[in-house]
């Protein structure tokens, strides 16, 4: 005899929820459950908000952040000072470094980093884009926000490679101890950078 198990629209749901990334078997089926008897799930609210995100979500045509229109918020802002474009890897990468208040400048998404295991060269990541822009807008500064591991190095160095032409100073974020994190937790790496990017002590 065939052991019972959930009806088809149920099964559907969990099956389409596991392509989802972190979710497995067990989560699909809890989330499954809670949006087929909770009252709270309200799941036509959430039918409709991926369906606006598939119709409406793109990505800015400049800097490759997220945008509802042609250019995002950031690139259309005339406050922006505009003077340094910082290169990230993905549109995520970005929010972490505006919630600092601090960098006030343009953003360049590469679309990833790259990955010769994973087939991914400089042509599947947008650095001619960035080129383009650089001679367009003639940046005062052009800061690399790369990973510090492997595949983030040899991006960085290519760009820095590539870009030392243009004349236009090129920095790279620094990379050290975490606020609250201390010695005994950190790898070599991280201390020999933070040693290297030390900073005066000011009175």
């Amino acid at each position: 005899m065939k052991p019972a198990d959930y009806p088809e629209p149920f099964r559907v749901l969990a099956r389409e929820l596991r392509r989802l990334p972190g979710i497995g078997p067990r989560s699909a089926e809890r989330i499954t459950l809670w949006l087929a008897s909770s009252e709270d799930a309200r799941p036509q609210d959430l039918a409709d908000a991926l369906h606006n995100v598939k119709e409406n979500l793109q990505h800015c045509r400049t800097c490759g952040f997220f945008a509802t229109e042609e250019f995002c918020e950031i690139c259309c802002n005339k406050d922006r000072a505009g003077g340094e474009i910082c290169v990230v890897e993905q549109a995520t990468d970005i929010l972490p470094l505006e919630r600092t208040a601090v960098f006030h400048g343009l953003y360049h998404v590469l679309g990833g980093r790259l990955s010769p295991l994973d087939h991914i060269g400089p042509d599947q990541l947008r650095i001619g884009e960035l080129l383009a822009r650089i001679k367009t807008e003639q940046p005062c500064e052009i800061i690399l926000a790369l990973s510090a591991d492997v595949e983030g190095e040899a991006t960085t160095n290519y760009l820095a490679e590539i870009l030392r032409p243009s004349g236009i100073p090129l920095t790279r974020i620094a990379h050290g101890l975490p606020a609250g994190g201390g010695l005994d937790h950190a790898d070599p790496l991280t201390i020999q950078r933070a040693l290297s990017g030390r900073n005066p002590l000011r009175a």
